[in-house]
């Protein structure tokens, strides 16, 4: 008889004369990880290029913390101007183009999410209403607290314009490194 079969009948066997046999599946890598919060993580904004009416750049969210934290998916957007962090036009739309998952960010390590930003010279004037705008709110993904990041600009102020596109658009959290 082959002697793996052998020592893999035995262990059976064994487990099985004890009474019971039970298969513990691996734990998911970094399920020991608390969900990261906004506290865990700084976030900025860089500018990264330009085309056909739109402003191209990246949220960028650092782990500040001294322990790992799990994040992914997507967070939150918004312009805030006013002076006061008042909302302002419609929260961005959910882009696609980045699969959404789960991962773990330890110290000092950064995720990404890509945003578009329509200019508003895209839109009807008297639709769009432009008004400048003192940055973003962001919400880290599932959480219900922001931060905001400057970034002054402007922004359509109506939350419904009728476009074949949103004018604030942002992707999935991904991983950095």
């Amino acid at each position: 008889m082959n002697p793996t079969k052998m020592i893999l009948g035995a262990a059976l066997a064994s487990g099985l004369a004890g009474g019971v046999l039970t298969a513990v599946p691996p734990a998911p890598a970094g399920a020991a990880a608390p969900e990261c919060s906004t506290a865990d993580l700084a976030v900025t904004f860089r500018v990264s290029g330009a085309a056909a009416g739109s402003l191209y750049g990246t949220l960028r969210y650092k782990n500040t913390t001294d322990h790992a934290c799990r994040t992914g998916g997507y967070g939150g957007l918004s312009f805030v101007g006013h002076g006061n962090g008042t909302q302002v036009g419609a929260a961005a739309t959910r882009a696609p183009g980045t699969p959404v998952r789960s991962f773990v960010l330890h110290p000092g390590q950064r995720a990404t999410s890509r945003v578009q930003i329509a200019q508003t010279a895209n839109y009807d004037r008297s639709q769009c209403k432009p008004k400048k705008v003192d940055g973003f709110r962001v919400f880290v993904p599932d959480s219900y607290t922001a931060q905001f990041v400057p970034y002054k600009t402007r922004a359509c102020s109506r939350k419904a314009i009728a476009t074949f596109s949103p004018q604030l658009s942002h992707q999935a959290l991904r991983k950095k490194g």
